[in-house]
């Protein structure tokens, strides 16, 4: 039913570009050539395109309302996780231990732990 309405839905947005682009504009549009009398006149085509305009602008916008109650309403029976990733798993190079304070002269700073730095390892 879905895939039905949204080839409609399709139909009907191009029912509607195409009554657009068949409108006068100020350079003319699709339909700059006609008979003089009857519907194909200037003010019957106008009217007529108008009216048609109007009538496929409001089918647009209430089958656009109907797809989206539609879409949000169907549910879905299973989930597809065949791309879903696990979380990598993480592996944690020990800490390298400070020397003693025994190890180390007096006066002298403590050497700086470079773990932080990526090349330093």
């Amino acid at each position: 039913m879905f895939t039905f309405l949204l080839v409609v839905h399709a139909i009907i947005a191009a029912a509607l570009v195409t009554v657009i682009l068949m409108q006068r504009s100020e350079g003319g549009g699709l339909t700059s050539s006609g008979s003089p009398a009857g519907l194909m006149s200037a003010r019957g085509a106008a009217d007529f395109l108008t009216r048609t305009t109007a009538i496929l602008a409001t089918i647009f916008v209430l089958m656009s309302i109907a797809l989206a109650v539609l879409a949000a309403t169907r549910s879905t029976t299973s989930v597809d996780t065949s791309l879903q990733r696990s979380a990598p798993v993480q592996q944690q190079a020990p800490a390298p231990s400070a020397p003693p304070a025994a190890a180390q002269p007096q006066g002298q700073p403590a050497p700086a732990d470079n773990s932080d730095v990526p090349l330093a390892r």
